[in-house]
């Protein structure tokens, strides 16, 4: 516990600098490293594989409030909800030997991960629940990566500011255990307001990583070709850091 506090520590820290350093070529550079240095504590100190605290039933949340877009307002997306997103696909591609397309059962035919979870939001709010889904390597295998990838990049049908969202990670969290692909949020059926039909859970991660309104996974070497190159909708916009490990 000990550890997962101070780590989370310099998070907090890095996270409240970032709005006052990232004006300045000197800043993105200070911030880039300790970014840096923050990915490899955590690694370090927790392990590559250790897993985020799981709860029991008792402790889930009486309510899990949704952040962010909480019912995108396109065309596409309210007719998808409209059908029950019977039509909805996940599609898996970029660097990747098989491209795939997936329907919510063959979502919901992968052998399934059940995990009860604290979700912490850089606002400041933490919620429990159950999340349901397949782990994103069973996926990732299915669809089988190029030598060359090194992250994933998960695309969204929300747009904030007229901007898509998307969000990226690298493989040592793309293939950690508690990385699920969620389509159930305590027994039931994902709420629109939490990010239905699909979801990632990134659980050792901050809260703005676990991108929503799922509908594609891509595979790439380099992020510095997608949005404006740092990794996700608020990296690009806000100086969050892209690795947000607590």
């Amino acid at each position: 516990m000990r550890r997962r506090a101070v780590i989370a520590g310099i998070g907090a820290l890095f996270t409240s600098a970032c709005s006052r350093l990232s004006d300045s070529k000197a800043g993105d550079a200070l911030l880039s490293a300790a970014e840096d240095w923050h990915r490899k504590a955590h690694r370090l100190l927790g392990g590559r594989g250790a897993l985020a605290r799981e709860y029991d039933r008792a402790d889930i949340s009486p309510f899990f409030r949704g952040n962010g877009s909480t019912d995108p307002d396109s065309a596409e997306y309210k007719a998808a909800v409209q059908n029950g997103f019977a039509d909805w696909r996940l599609t898996v591609r970029g660097l990747v030997d098989n491209p795939l397309s997936l329907s919510l059962a063959d979502i919901a035919a992968l052998p399934q991960r059940t995990q009860i979870t604290r979700h912490d939001c850089v606002e400041g709010w933490s919620a429990i629940g159950e999340w349901t889904g397949p782990q994103l390597a069973l996926v990732l295998e299915q669809a089988g990566l190029k030598p060359e990838a090194r992250f994933i990049i998960f695309h969204c049908a929300d747009r904030l500011a007229g901007k898509p969202y998307y969000e990226s990670i690298d493989l040592a969290d793309a293939f950690h255990p508690q990385t699920i692909i969620a389509h159930r949020l305590n027994g039931e059926a994902l709420p629109v307001r939490n990010g239905a039909p699909l979801r990632m859970r990134v659980e050792r991660q901050l809260g703005y990583k676990q991108a929503k309104y799922l509908t594609a996974i891509e595979a790439v070497a380099r992020l510095d070709g997608i949005g404006q190159g740092k990794g996700g909708y608020w990296e690009d916009r806000s100086g969050y850091q892209w690795y947000a490990g607590i």
